[in-house]
């Protein structure tokens, strides 16, 4: 993309040749930038709106989807529009969490391009005023056996380590999922989750004419320039070119900013604050004036620039992190600079909170950008993009799943395989390199349900979670959005805590293709009912479209990030069976349902059908259930039933205490079905044999169907299905096809 230092095209040359084309704009857009200013515009002011109308800043295409969410709700202190969403957990405290998207710069540079997510991120959530608390991750790729995955695969895993933890915010928790569909774009998507007291929230507004506007952080480089632009683009032959889009990140500087920006906070002096993120100083900068109904000037000639002869259209456009924009009371400024002089940190007072509603940049003497604020911010173009129903959903109506998968001879050695799934297998390789309990606060590290990590000074806790099949979305992207949703929900009550809501990644093919705006249509249909269903409003996300290569789109996957609040950490559950001698309870029903199972791709190599279906009835109920259960001291472990179904929740169960269990299964499904099938709102607990009663007339009580099916202990996992032995297997066998599978692969 041109990144012109000298000779910068007139505003004629840009117009004749067409020039705005090749930073991201079409010729209605530059049409209706020329309409909005009066003229044409310069480079600079050309470049400004090439950003902010992108995809991946205006949210062009999916704003009138977006609109459906559930966004409210008696908890709820900021939804989306800000940072990151902010919900209430009582004693004037609040959660702060958020997830987005890094999949295009890590496709091309993963370790930096894992590593700045990682970093994006956690500013999003302390440019609120919280401090960070937790990571979480949720990423996909295509097959292990293909060496360029497994080199992104390595590298991504490596980038969130070494900027997480040499932060010092522990990574705790997500999910890890293989599937050709990702092979040339991979997903890489980053959450964080913060604690604030009510009193020092931030909003990133530029508030009072004349209030400083303050630049702090690293200095400003030619890293990242476009980067907004070429996230909203496909991916193809030509984006290896486009590596100097991907940003260079720095955990020592955002450590530095971290401190300095939440000491800031404190002293009171604070009107406005937000990360530079996605399209630099040129977002911060018009969002936080556009926000407060004002505008602003700055004088490019004061931003800390580490690059010599850098322009105005190369600084307002760099993506150059660890850098905030903050607003001050008039007269503080020494106060704040003081404090980042403190803390090592660059910073200038760059500009000022003007009342004309413009944003107006200076450089070298010259006016070189002068266009209203609120049309690079709130008044880019929205786009109501047709959608139609693909040809393979349609012929997917018709397959018999069941009919293509043949009976096993040998269980035992499927129930392996299930678990040597990469998707199912254990994936310690990937969390043993984070540093999942620095600041001594993780409750529960990776590896169950749900991360836990308490509330320092309380008896409280959080549980989070980051859930997805994309497989499910793509055979039926209602049902598949529903369940994401639900599966998420479903975890963190497994651990004991009360679900408050989501934040979601988005991610998808093309919107300008039919049949993929219709997958994003039908997906946040599915959401928004689930969510509804489950009390659990959306407070923010992020859309990533253009997840493509060479014009064939990933499977539409909308991830889900989860947090819960547990009330009391005498309530903390995990999935491990404690005690011998315990029953082992099954709540909900098993069906016929293999379409997107790991079963069915384990035997024909693809997916096909129609995924598992979901009724958010039973699932409220289930989830109601377990969540009292535990609350009522009656539950010891307890594991949602999700890929490899029953017989993978039963292994993984048993790998904790390293004992195993003898269960007895009654069905008309042929065992395998039974045992492999991924049917929805089942969860799988184990209770003291004095207790179980207590817990089948709770689930009566909730009308949850529940039967206990056997008891824990012994050396082996032994299954009969309707008097006969389905399945004997020694734990510690299947423990290893569990454990082995992933450094196996990748060795």
């Amino acid at each position: 993309m041109p990144q012109l230092t000298h000779n910068e095209p007139t505003a004629e040359q840009i117009a004749e040749q067409k020039l705005y084309r090749e930073i991201g704009l079409t010729d209605d857009e530059y049409q209706r930038v020329v309409d909005i200013i009066g003229r044409k515009p310069n480079w600079t002011e050309t470049g400004l709106y090439s950003v902010m109308w992108s995809e991946h800043c205006s949210y062009k295409n999916s704003k009138p989807v977006l609109r459906r969410f559930p966004t409210k709700g008696p908890r709820v202190l900021q939804g989306p529009g800000e940072g990151a969403g902010i919900v209430d957990i009582g004693d004037q405290q609040a959660v702060v969490f958020k997830i987005e998207s890094h999949n295009h710069p890590s496709a091309i540079e993963p370790y930096q391009g894992a590593a700045t997510g990682v970093g994006g991120i956690i500013r999003d959530v302390f440019s609120m005023g919280a401090r960070p608390i937790a990571v979480l991750n949720s990423l996909r790729f295509g097959e292990l056996t293909n060496p360029r995955v497994k080199y992104l695969f390595e590298h991504v895993v490596e980038g969130i380590a070494g900027y997480g933890n040499c932060i010092g915010i522990p990574t705790v928790g997500g999910e890890v999922n293989f599937d050709p569909t990702y092979e040339g774009n991979p997903l890489v998507n980053a959450m964080c989750v913060g604690l604030i007291d009510h009193e020092k929230i931030q909003k990133g507004v530029a508030s009072g004419i004349g209030n400083p506007v303050i630049y702090v952080g690293a200095s400003t480089g030619r890293d990242g320039i476009h980067g907004a632009t070429f996230a909203s683009e496909e991916l193809n032959e030509d984006s290896e070119k486009k590596r100097p889009a991907v940003q260079v990140g720095d955990p020592f500087m955002e450590k530095l900013l971290l401190e300095a920006c939440l000491e800031l906070i404190d002293t009171g002096i604070v009107v406005g604050i937000q990360d530079m993120g996605a399209a630099g100083l040129t977002s911060s900068s018009s969002e936080m004036a556009s926000k407060a109904g004002n505008g602003i000037e700055m004088n490019l000639d004061l931003v800390p620039q580490r690059e010599a002869g850098m322009s105005a259209y190369e600084m307002m456009l760099s993506e150059s992190q660890e850098r905030m924009l903050v607003v001050v009371e008039s007269g503080k400024e020494a106060e704040a600079i003081a404090i980042f002089d403190k803390w090592g940190l660059a910073s200038a007072v760059v500009g000022k909170v003007t009342d004309d509603s413009m944003l107006r940049l200076l450089h070298k003497g010259e006016v070189v950008a002068e266009v209203p604020v609120d049309s690079l911010a709130e008044d880019a173009p929205v786009y109501h993009r047709p959608s139609a129903v693909p040809a393979y959903y349609e012929a997917n109506a018709k397959v018999d799943v069941l009919a293509a998968i043949p009976e096993p001879a040998d269980l035992n050695e499927t129930l392996k395989s299930i678990l040597a799934q990469p998707t199912v297998a254990s994936k310690a390789w990937v969390y043993e390199q984070y540093d999942h309990i620095v600041r001594a606060n993780t409750a529960v590290k990776p590896g169950s349900d749900a991360a836990v990590v308490m509330v320092r000074g309380t008896r409280k806790a959080l549980a989070m979670s980051t859930d997805c099949n994309g497989r499910y979305v793509y055979l039926d992207p209602k049902v598949g959005g529903a369940i994401a949703v639900a599966e998420s929900a479903r975890n963190v009550v497994c651990s004991g805590a009360e679900p408050l809501a989501i934040t979601d990644c988005l991610n998808f093919g093309s919107p300008e293709k039919p049949e993929v705006f219709w997958q994003f249509e039908k997906a946040c249909e599915g959401m928004s009912e689930a969510c509804v269903a489950l009390d659990s409003p959306v407070i923010g996300g992020n859309v990533s479209f253009y997840n493509e290569r060479s014009g064939e789109p990933i499977y539409p996957t909308p991830t889900v990030g989860m947090v819960g609040l547990i009330t009391d950490v005498d309530h903390i559950t995990t999935q491990d069976f404690k005690h011998e001698g315990d029953a082992i309870i099954l709540l909900g029903e098993t069906f016929a349902e293999l379409g997107g199972s790991e079963y069915q791709k384990l035997v024909t190599g693809s997916i096909s059908g129609r995924p598992p279906q979901i009724d958010l009835t039973k699932e409220a109920a289930v989830q109601k259930l377990v969540l009292t259960a535990i609350r009522k001291g009656l539950v010891k472990s307890a594991h949602d039933l999700s890929e490899g179904g029953l017989g993978a929740a039963l292994a993984e169960s048993c790998f904790g205490k390293e004992f195993g269990a003898q269960v007895e299964l009654e069905s008309s499904l042929r065992p395998d079905v039974l045992l492999f099938s991924e049917s929805q709102s089942r969860i799988l607990l184990s209770t003291s044999q004095e207790q179980a009663a207590a817990v089948l007339a709770l689930a009566q009580e909730h009308g949850v169907p529940a039967q206990v099916i056997g008891k824990t202990g012994g050396d082996s996992l032994v299954v009969n299905v309707n008097g006969t032995e389905a399945i004997r297997a020694s734990i510690q066998e299947v423990k290893a096809a569990w454990k082995d599978a992933i450094p196996c692969l990748i060795s």
